[in-house]
């Protein structure tokens, strides 16, 4: 999966947490990844949904917004188009 990490000041992560619904839709964890620039590993903050919710397809305008990142990275739009695909047919809680 491509991944993308950005240094955000606060004011940048307040917003994101009202965009992604946080902490009602998504909490925060921090997780390792390793810089493919560097090699180094460095701890990054991700959204992950909270269990009970409803994996359904994002809407359209939230879809072309991570269309436009995968784009601006030069990362293979098929993975977008799976994953988008999949959530059509899940349906499932986030466990």
């Amino acid at each position: 999966m491509p991944v993308l990490v950005w240094k955000l000041q606060p004011k940048d992560e307040n917003a994101l947490d009202v965009y992604e619904g946080y902490p009602r839709l998504y909490r925060k964890e921090l997780v390792r990844v390793r810089v493919r620039v560097n090699g180094k590993q460095v701890r990054v903050m991700v959204y992950i949904m909270n269990d009970g919710h409803l994996i359904s397809p994002p809407r359209m305008s939230y879809y072309n917004t991570i269309r436009e990142g995968y784009m601006s990275a030069s990362f293979d739009l098929e993975i977008l188009r799976d994953a988008a695909k999949k959530s059509q047919t899940g349906r499932r809680k986030a466990q």
